[in-house]
């Protein structure tokens, strides 16, 4: 998926997402949520706490 497609999910710019993976901004708890739902994993393997989606 593309920056803008997994922004508009989040009701976010594609800059602030950018900003996300780059490592530029924290993410928001209600975002990192959102993220972990949608590509149906845990928050602890998107802040890179285990290997194990």
């Amino acid at each position: 998926m593309t920056q803008k497609a997994v922004a508009g999910i989040l009701y976010c710019s594609q800059q602030v997402y950018s900003n996300y993976e780059l490592g530029q901004r924290d993410i928001p708890t209600e975002v990192l949520i959102a993220l972990a739902k949608f590509y149906r994993t845990s928050t602890d393997y998107i802040l890179g706490l285990t290997d194990t989606p």
